[in-house]
């Protein structure tokens, strides 16, 4: 049964900022000095789809470190707060990132589902001027559980759908995604998912569409993959 494209969901990390990069570096540097090593291999192989209190709770497990609760958030504010001063220092996303947004949300409603902060996630958008162009974000507070759950895809169709004051079909709304993780939150969710290969080569990325980068995404594109 085909239909028409309703509206977009982005991830954030890894699809519209550059930022998975400056995410480990923070996460190191803030792990280093409770000397804890996180390489680049482990962090984008097993750790790279939880949201911060996910991955400090998973690498405590991993390795037997004892991590209180308390522990964790004080990393976590530690590591955000680091996460800050890169940001702010570096232009953050990706090449064709803004002038799509701003294109599609002329045509259909777009939302975030992230596993970022949303403190993190406004922050770029108003540096950028984008943030007027969301009509829902979904941030790693939001949701009991972060990706690969369908949580966080679920929420954001729930609020584009209120905010709009109409029903979305899953099926006609377009995930995009960098991470498999990603992709199967997404899939889960009923969502039709596009793949950007940012952060994992084409291989890794299992979805309707895989794109070298965002700036290969295009409106007529989207509104396929909801005809089919």
């Amino acid at each position: 049964m085909s239909g028409a494209l309703q509206a977009i969901v982005f991830d954030f990390d890894g699809v519209i900022a550059d930022s998975e990069p400056l995410h480990l570096r923070a996460f190191q540097q803030t792990l280093a000095e409770a000397q804890i090593e996180l390489s680049g291999r482990d962090y984008y192989s097993r750790y790279l789809g939880y949201d911060d209190v996910g991955l400090l709770q998973a690498l405590a497990a991993d390795r037997g470190i004892p991590m209180s609760d308390r522990e964790i958030t004080a990393l976590v504010a530690r590591k955000g707060a680091r996460l800050q001063e890169m940001m702010r220092a570096d232009h953050v996303l990706f090449p064709g990132a803004l002038d799509f947004i701003r294109a599609a949300a002329a045509a259909v409603p777009i939302a975030i589902a992230s596993g970022a902060l949303g403190v993190e996630i406004r922050r770029v958008l108003e540096r950028e001027r984008l943030a007027g162009c969301f009509t829902a974000i979904v941030s790693a507070e939001d949701t009991p559980v972060s990706k690969p759950a369908a949580d966080p895809y679920r929420r954001a169709l729930v609020q584009l759908a209120e905010a709009i004051g109409a029903p979305l079909l899953p099926a006609e709304c377009v995930a995009i995604e960098d991470s498999p993780w990603g992709l199967l939150s997404a899939k889960a969710a009923g969502l039709r998912t596009v793949a950007v290969a940012h952060t994992y080569e084409r291989g890794a990325l299992d979805a309707d569409l895989v794109i070298p980068s965002v700036g290969y995404l295009d409106m007529e594109s989207l509104g396929q993959l909801c005809a089919t």
